[in-house]
């Protein structure tokens, strides 16, 4: 079955000049393990395809059960010099919710 990860998770993001940190973070312990599971960096690296021209590293933080996903090259430059309408990355977050995962693992 598949889902959006909206329907386990809710999240944040923001800016480091041209870096975007995105956050997620499972609303249960079984929800945290398919995220962890099914959104892997290359699934990000995918699902954001041209915006992440950088390498995409993944921090699991297990205590909170949240992922940070620290995305460089993200952000065209960054908040002076993009010109991009979410050029400090505020909405990234939203984004990566909308990634379409499956909790049945196959």
């Amino acid at each position: 079955m598949s889902i959006q990860v909206w329907d386990i998770a809710h999240g944040r993001s923001g800016d480091k000049g041209d870096i975007c940190n995105i956050g997620l973070i499972a609303r249960t312990e079984a929800d945290y393990e398919i995220l962890c599971r099914e959104v892997t960096p290359t699934r990000v690296r995918e699902h954001f395809g041209d915006l992440i021209k950088g390498d995409i590293d993944r921090y699991e933080l297990p205590n909170i059960k949240a992922l940070n996903f620290v995305c460089k090259g993200a952000l065209d430059g960054g908040g002076t010099l993009s010109l991009r309408s979410d050029h400090l990355g505020k909405v990234m977050y939203t984004w990566l919710l909308r990634m379409e995962i499956d909790i049945d693992g196959k």
